[in-house]
C-alpha cells in the first residue's frame, strides 16, 4: 500500500495510504489540541468546541451539515481526548470530493453566540451525565490523582464551573490559536487517487490561518502516591485504579509495553484474568498500556463487590510485584504476541483502522510505519527486552485510586487517604475496562 505525504504552504500536513482494492476510503482531520492544552479558564473548551464545528458554518446551517453528511451515506463523526480532536468519515470513492468538503467547512465554523450559548446547556447536561457513570467517574479522578500539576490530568469535558463561565470569546481565541492549519494533519487511507485528494484539500484548505502552536509540559511523569479512597455511598461496586509510569509514544520501548500490559491484564489468559477473575474474586480485571506525547501510562482497573476490594488491592498488587521481579514467561510472551499481530493485522483490513493509525503515529513520531514494519515491531519484542522496560518503568510502583461504597479500607497495604465524594448521585452500574484514552464523542443533535 503506497504511502504518500504533502505539506502545504500553510503548514497543513497531508498524509495517506492508497489501496485500490478497497471498496471505500476514510478520511480524518486530527487536530493536535485536547484538555491537556487547555488553561484552567478554559478548562473543557475542546470538548465544547467539537460540538460547536456541527452547529453550522458560514455556507452550513447545523441541519445542512448533518443532511449533507446523510446524503452521501457517509459515517461520520468527531471526538475529544487529552491531546487530540478528530473529524472523521468513511464512505464511498466517488463521494470523497463531497467529504471533504463538508469536513473542512465544518472546521471553520460561525461559532454564533446563540449557538454557544443552547450548546453550552447540552454540554452542562453531559457532565451531569458522566457524573452518573461511576466508572467514567473513577477514571477521571484517578487520572486527576495520578498526574496531580501535569496537564494531562484534565478533564476532557471539564466542570459545571468551567464551562459555565467560559465565553465565546474565550472559545474563538482558543479556536484561532489550536485550529491554525500548521497544528493539523489530514490523513486517508483506502481507495482514492492522491493527487486528486491533494487538490481537494488545496482548494478546500488553503486560507487556513497559521500560528504559534506547540505543547507544554512534554516531559515524562510518574506518580507513586499509594492509596487513594473516594467514598460515594450510592455506587453499588468498587472501581480500583492501579497507574504507573510508561514510555512516552516515540520510545522503542512501546512495543514492549504493550505487549507486556496484555499478558498482565487482557480479559482472558492474563495474570490478572487467573488471580481475579477466574477464582470470582472481581468482575472485571485489565492491564493496559497508553501512549502520549512525552510521557506514557500503564493502568490496571478492577471492578468488584466492595466486600472483595481489599482483597483484590492485595491480589493485584501481589501480581505486579511477581511481574516486575521475574517478568513474563516465553509462553506468555508469544501467546501475548499472537494476539497483538491479530489486532493489527484485523484493523488494518478497514481503511478507518489504518487512516486512524498511520494519524496517530505521524502525530507523534513524524514518521510512517505500514502494517509490515508494525508487525516485525511487535515481532522484535523478547524478554530481554521486556526486562529492560521493567527495569526503565517499574510496573509495582502505582498511585492506587478506588472509588465506590467503601468509607474504610481494611487490610490494604498502603496508606489510605479516604475523602468523602459530594453530590453522590451514580446510578449506573456498568463495569467498563481500563480506557486507553479518555474520548468523548459529540452527541449530534
Amino acid at each position: 500500500m503506497p504511502f504518500h505525504a504533502h505539506k502545504l504552504p500553510n503548514g497543513l500536513q497531508l498524509i495517506g495510504e492508497t489501496s485500490p482494492s478497497m471498496k471505500s476510503v476514510a478520511v480524518g482531520f486530527f487536530v493536535r489540541t485536547g484538555s491537556r492544552d487547555e488553561t484552567p479558564a478554559e478548562s473543557g473548551v475542546s470538548h465544547f468546541l467539537e460540538h460547536m464545528m456541527f452547529k453550522g458554518t458560514p455556507r452550513r446551517s447545523a441541519d445542512a451539515v448533518n443532511l449533507d453528511f446523510d446524503r452521501i451515506g457517509a459515517s461520520y463523526n468527531a471526538y475529544t481526548s487529552e491531546e487530540n480532536t478528530v473529524y472523521y468519515a468513511a464512505l464511498l470513492p466517488e463521494y470523497l470530493p463531497k467529504g471533504i468538503e463538508i469536513l473542512a467547512d465544518i472546521l471553520r465554523p460561525s461559532l454564533r453566540q446563540g449557538d454557544f450559548d443552547g450548546e453550552k446547556k447540552v454540554i452542562l447536561e453531559e457532565i451531569d451525565m458522566y457524573e452518573d457513570q461511576p466508572g467514567s467517574v473513577a477514571w477521571d479522578r484517578a487520572r486527576r490523582i495520578y498526574y496531580d500539576t501535569h496537564p494531562l490530568g484534565n478533564s476532557v469535558l471539564g466542570t459545571k464551573e468551567s464551562v459555565g463561565a467560559l465565553t465565546r470569546e474565550q472559545m474563538q481565541a482558543y479556536f484561532t490559536r489550536r485550529y491554525a492549519a500548521n497544528n493539523i494533519v489530514v490523513s486517508v487511507a483506502g481507495n482514492f487517487d492522491w493527487n486528486e485528494f491533494v487538490a481537494l484539500i488545496s482548494a478546500a484548505c488553503s486560507g487556513w490561518n497559521t500560528d504559534k502552536v506547540g505543547r507544554k509540559n512534554r516531559t515524562e511523569w510518574t506518580n507513586a502516591s499509594g492509596l487513594h479512597l473516594l467514598t460515594r455511598a450510592k455506587v453499588q461496586q468498587e472501581y480500583v485504579m492501579f497507574m504507573c509510569g510508561g514510555p512516552p509514544a516515540h520510545s522503542k520501548m512501546r512495543y514492549a509495553a504493550d505487549t507486556l500490559a496484555l499478558a498482565v491484564g487482557d480479559d482472558s489468559g492474563s495474570r490478572l484474568y487467573w488471580a481475579l477473575v477466574d477464582p470470582g474474586h472481581a468482575d472485571s480485571a485489565d492491564c493496559s498500556y497508553v501512549e502520549n506525547d512525552g510521557t506514557g501510562a500503564v493502568y490496571v482497573s478492577i471492578t468488584c463487590e466492595p466486600g472483595n476490594t481489599a482483597g483484590n488491592i492485595a491480589r493485584a498488587t501481589d501480581v505486579l510485584r511477581a511481574v516486575q521481579k521475574g517478568g513474563i514467561t516465553e509462553a506468555e510472551l508469544q501467546q501475548a504476541k499472537s494476539k497483538i499481530l491479530s489486532r493489527v493485522v484485523r484493523g488494518s483490513e478497514r481503511p478507518m483502522g489504518r487512516m486512524q493509525a498511520i494519524a496517530s503515529a505521524w502525530s507523534y513520531t513524524g514518521e510512517y510505519r505500514d502494517v509490515d514494519t508494525e508487525l516485525a515491531n511487535f515481532e522484535a519484542v523478547t524478554l530481554k527486552a521486556v526486562r529492560a522496560y521493567l527495569d526503565a518503568y517499574p510496573i509495582d510502583q502505582n498511585t492506587v485510586v478506588a472509588f465506590g461504597p467503601l468509607a474504610k479500607l481494611k487490610g490494604a497495604r498502603a496508606q489510605s487517604d479516604s475523602k468523602a465524594e459530594p453530590k453522590a448521585k451514580a446510578r449506573s452500574t456498568s463495569k467498563p475496562k481500563a480506557k486507553p484514552k479518555e474520548k468523548v464523542k459529540a452527541k449530534r443533535r
